[in-house]
C-alpha cells in the first residue's frame, strides 16, 4: 500500500487505516487523516475512544421488546410508564427512532424491524422482526399500529406485508402522512416535517 506514491511509513498505521476504511463512507484518504489526527492526541484520549468503541460493541444490547438499542434488556422507552403502550410505531431502524423522538410529537412505543423487505438485496420477511410485532399485538393492549417506514417501494412492500399479518387482529392500522417525499428516508427528514407526519397520520390503505 502506498500514500502519494510512497509506502506507508508504519505497518501499524497501514493496519489502522485499513480497518477504519471499512467503515461506511470512509475511504482510505479519510481514514489516513483520522489516524494521523489520533497520533497527535494524548494517549489518554485515544484510549478513551477505543474503550468507548469496545464497550459499545460488547455491551450494548437490543431491547427484547422493541429491538431498539439499549444498555439494559428493556430500553428506556419501553420501560417508561408515561408512554402510551396502546400505540406502536413501526420503523425500519434505530436511526428512525431517534429521528422521531427528536420531534417530541410521539409518546407511544416503537417496534424496530431492522430493515425492510427487499428481494433484490436478499432481505425477506424472515430476516426482519415481523413475527415479534405480531406477537406484541396478539398479546393485547395495542389499539393502533403506525407504519412509519420510508416512502420507497421496499417500504410500501413491507407496509403491505404487515397489514396482511395484522388483518385478523383488532388493531387500527395507520401510516404517517405523506409530507415526506417519495423515496425519502425518515432519518434524513427535517424534524418539523417528520413531527407533522406523525401527528397527522392517516388510516393505512392497501
Amino acid at each position: 500500500m502506498t500514500v502519494a506514491g510512497q509506502p506507508y511509513p508504519s505497518q501499524l498505521l497501514e493496519r489502522a487505516v485499513g480497518e477504519f476504511s471499512k467503515l461506511p463512507g470512509v475511504g482510505r484518504k479519510t481514514a489516513l487523516r483520522l489516524m494521523l489526527h489520533l497520533l497527535r492526541q494524548p494517549v489518554e484520549e485515544v484510549d478513551a475512544l477505543t474503550s468507548a468503541v469496545g464497550d459499545l460493541r460488547h455491551h450494548v444490547r437490543y431491547c427484547k421488546v422493541c429491538h431498539n438499542i439499549s444498555d439494559e434488556d428493556v430500553c428506556p422507552i419501553c420501560s417508561d410508564k408515561r408512554r402510551d403502550s396502546s400505540v406502536i410505531c413501526v420503523v425500519e431502524n434505530v436511526q428512525d427512532v431517534m429521528a422521531i423522538e427528536n420531534t417530541m410529537q410521539f409518546h407511544g412505543l416503537y417496534h424496530v424491524l431492522g430493515g425492510v423487505i427487499s428481494p433484490m438485496d436478499g432481505v425477506g420477511p424472515g430476516d426482519l422482526q415481523l413475527d415479534s410485532l405480531v406477537e406484541r399485538v396478539k398479546a393485547g393492549g395495542v389499539e393502533e399500529v403506525i407504519l412509519a417506514l420510508g416512502s420507497t417501494m421496499e417500504g410500501d412492500t413491507t407496509n403491505f406485508y404487515i397489514s396482511r399479518k395484522l388483518s385478523a387482529l383488532p388493531v387500527r392500522l395507520t401510516q404517517i402522512a405523506r409530507g415526506i417525499s417519495v423515496g425519502d428516508e425518515l432519518q434524513y427528514t427535517d424534524e418539523v416535517t417528520l413531527g407533522r407526519s406523525i401527528v397527522n397520520r392517516i388510516p393505512f390503505s392497501k
